[in-house]
């Protein structure tokens, strides 16, 4: 066997950017130094507090639950004015002479007393949540009811008297709809 002539060995494979940057200091290049960058990673998001959700995804069927009485049996007698027990008999007195000034009306004609339910329980928080104290609820005299009777007038006075937000009510003025309509004090929110 021959002996092999002594070849030269060859050095560690280096990477082509570690040749490349050894070729640009032979020639007096020198890297810029950057300064510290910015993390780019994005800010986890705030938990989500699910139950708050819930509760708040809840409060307008609670508004609309019939506590209200809406559903029982109506008396057909006038129920004139209402006013929330242990509460002075001026507050009444002052709401009849038109002491505060209506902040909201709603009209109930021509709503069946389901849609009218709907309606009135929807009106009452967003006045409360407005921050409406006196408002106007024209229900109609019941004129072209069935048998005469003032079903959706009965319904809303009885409605008004079992809800705890208002603190009284009485017939509206004549200019503003007389007995076919009914003029409510709410608690301050």
């Amino acid at each position: 066997m021959a002996k092999q002539p002594n070849l030269p060995t060859q050095p560690t494979a280096a990477s082509d950017d570690d040749l490349f940057r050894a070729e640009m200091a032979a020639d007096g290049v020198k890297p810029i130094e950057h300064a510290p960058r910015a993390s780019l990673a994005r800010p986890k998001p705030r938990p989500i507090a699910q139950q708050r959700e819930r509760d708040e995804a809840s409060v307008p069927l609670e508004l609309l639950k019939d506590t209200s009485g809406w559903d029982d049996d109506i008396d057909t007698g006038d129920l004139i004015s209402f006013l929330r027990q242990g509460l002075p008999g001026d507050i009444l007195r002052k709401l009849k002479r038109g002491h505060w000034a209506v902040q909201a009306s709603l009209d109930l004609h021509g709503l069946t007393t389901a849609a009218a339910r709907t309606e009135l329980a929807k009106f009452l928080a967003f006045a409360r949540h407005g921050g409406a104290r006196c408002v106007r609820i024209v229900h109609g005299k019941g004129i072209r009811s069935a048998n005469g009777i003032p079903l959706l007038r009965n319904k809303v006075r009885l409605s008004l008297s079992q809800r705890e937000e208002v603190l009284a009510f009485c017939d509206a003025p004549p200019v503003d709809g007389g007995g076919g309509a009914v003029i409510a004090l709410l608690r301050s929110s």
